[in-house]
């Protein structure tokens, strides 16, 4: 994916020092059940007593059961995605269909899996996940969001993953929510409807993926697209599958 300059400007020693493993504990860890174990929702969800179904949850702008809920982020625009401050991954919203091909491929035995056990182990996919976490962990340089596109050498395609770091009332950091979408359609839409059309801007240097990929569609592959390849292929030595956070 392509970094923003100040993202690829961290020290490597400082960002690959974040734990992978989940070895610490957060503030809502459940204790005594292994965060890999592909039963680990229903395991954890029965030793805290977690509502579900008709139960009703209080938010702090609502009341709404856990079935309306999940039926409602279901239905959010993109693929969503929660890792506490432990680097836990908690939860994604799965899709309705179970055939949907999703852009960033999640499993629901994968819930409760640290980051570690989520990320395949190839090229450097980890320390780009690392560098992302420590980032908002940190809020280096003030920055709370971090908005990484995948280049494809496609116009007609620009996917995007926006990470946001999630906080406490009290400004502490409480892990990362990242929001994955194909944006060009909501581009496509907003021309259509408002006649405008969009151009090339000869002027354009920093942020311009797709013109500076375009250059060599040959080596412009996404490299996301090959990480869900090989993802596929060592799926049965991994406990991958997941998106490249």
């Amino acid at each position: 994916m392509a970094e923003p300059k100040w993202l690829k400007d961290l020290k490597e020693e400082d960002y690959l020092k974040e734990d992978f493993d989940a070895t610490g504990k957060s503030r809502y860890t459940v204790k005594g059940i292994d965060k890999n174990d592909p039963e680990w929702l229903d395991k954890a969800a029965k030793k805290v007593n977690a509502a579900e179904g008709d139960d009703y949850v209080k938010l702090d702008a609502g009341l709404l059961t856990v079935n309306q809920i999940n039926w409602m982020l279901r239905r959010t625009f993109g693929e969503l995605t929660y890792v506490d401050d432990n680097n836990q991954f908690l939860w994604y919203n799965k899709p309705t269909d179970p055939n949907k091909k999703m852009l960033a491929g999640r499993t629901p035995d994968q819930v409760g899996d640290t980051m570690g056990a989520v990320h395949p182990h190839i090229r450097n996919v980890i320390p780009e996940a690392k560098k992302v976490i420590y980032a908002l962990r940190n809020k280096v340089g003030g920055h709370d969001e971090v908005k990484m596109p995948v280049p494809n050498g496609n116009r007609h395609k620009l996917i995007l993953h926006d990470y946001k770091r999630i906080e406490d009332e009290d400004g502490n950091y409480m892990g990362t929510y990242e929001w994955v979408q194909d944006i060009y359609p909501f581009v496509k839409y907003f021309c259509e409807t408002t006649g405008q059309k969009l151009v090339d801007d000869p002027d354009a240097t920093t942020g311009a993926t797709y013109k500076k990929d375009e250059v060599d569609t040959a080596t412009s592959a996404s490299k996301h697209e090959e990480h869900v390849e090989e993802k596929k292929e060592a799926k049965p030595d991994t406990n991958s599958g997941a998106s490249e956070y």
